[in-house]
């Protein structure tokens, strides 16, 4: 009988130490229960990701139609301001009204990085050669 006995006090060590079989099933059912955690977790960030992404298409569509639009507003503002000056009504507004709008075309195409302007030309790749001017 003494060799039982000896195998329940180990049994009753390693039930107080966490090891043993029960300490295996805690830890399989807290594995799961974390695994249900991240799962949650990842569809909440998908979710909140996707209007984000429309938030920003959204800006970016208010930021490029206002650029347009403050270039022809400008072009008929100078235009009638000039009209007024000069005396000849239709003309400058005309002119500056084609002039705003070329511009601000061109402001829209800076925005999406189309047109890049005269002092922020991309730096040279390490292959290129120097400009030499």
């Amino acid at each position: 009988m003494a060799p039982e006995r000896q195998d329940d006090a180990d049994a009753r060590k390693r039930k107080q130490a966490g090891s043993g079989p029960s300490a295996g099933g805690d830890l399989d059912r807290r594995r799961d229960v974390l695994g249900e955690k991240l799962q949650a977790m990842r569809g909440q960030n998908k979710a909140d990701r996707e209007p984000a992404s429309a938030k920003s298409g959204y800006g970016q569509a208010m930021k490029l139609s206002s650029e347009f639009i403050a270039g022809v507003l400008v072009g008929i503002g100078l235009g009638w301001v000039i009209d007024e000056w000069a005396g000849t009504r239709p003309w400058g507004l005309v002119i500056f009204l084609i002039l705003g709008f070329c511009a601000g075309i061109l402001n829209v195409l800076r925005s999406m990085g189309v047109v890049v302007e005269e002092g922020l030309k991309p730096s040279k790749k390490d292959g290129d050669k120097p400009d030499v001017n």
